[in-house]
């Protein structure tokens, strides 16, 4: 596991919860040398992720639209920042760079990530693991709605059994590296888009 795509939030949220995930997160993940492949932007979940990354040593890759470089919300110490012109230039280039992908707390940007790349994988665009960073139980309604759509015959259970959903920041990418290690020793391309 070399890079990990997170989708985050460009807000904080409310309190120190989600702020203290994302710098938990980064932290981990410079730890254990896996790059952060992130939406490139300094402000919100993006920039607290990116910082922690950065300050325990670890490669943070951001992918920004211009539109929001020239709206002064780009990170400019970055390891790598990729200036893009469209919104689904920075999803594919964020899903080539990335080997899985975790979406924490965020609004409509974050869930319209997240579902892209699910759905990629469902038609076998990509073959990559997806995991929700459960901070402070904030995915629950999300889950219980795709459970739902399982009972209700819109998904099937194989895809929602594919999921990867974590409280815990050190057991989530545990949980993310070995699935990946596991569906790789299986013979699926994680590297294919």
């Amino acid at each position: 596991m070399k890079s990990i795509g997170v989708f985050c939030g460009a807000n904080h949220g409310k309190g120190h919860v989600y702020q203290n995930a994302a710098a938990t997160l980064g932290s981990l993940m410079a730890a254990q040398n896996i790059a952060l492949v992130f939406g490139g932007g300094k402000v919100g979940l993006m920039g607290t992720i990116a910082d922690a990354v950065l300050a325990g040593g670890g490669q943070a890759i951001g992918v920004i639209p211009q539109s929001l470089v020239d709206r002064e919300v780009a990170h400019t110490g970055l390891t790598e920042l990729h200036v893009v012109q469209t919104m689904h230039e920075r999803k594919a280039l964020m899903a080539s760079r990335s080997d899985a992908f975790i979406a924490m707390p965020g609004g409509f940007g974050t869930l319209d990530e997240v579902n892209e790349i699910i759905t990629w994988n469902q038609l076998g665009i990509i073959r990559k693991p997806v995991a929700f960073y459960n901070v402070n139980g904030y995915y629950n309604k999300f889950i219980e709605m795709i459970d739902h759509a399982v009972a209700e015959g819109f998904i099937k259970p194989a895809y929602r059994n594919s999921l990867i959903v974590e409280e815990d920041a050190a057991t989530l990418l545990r949980k993310v590296v070995s699935y990946a290690d596991a569906t790789s020793d299986a013979g699926v391309d994680f590297k294919r888009i």
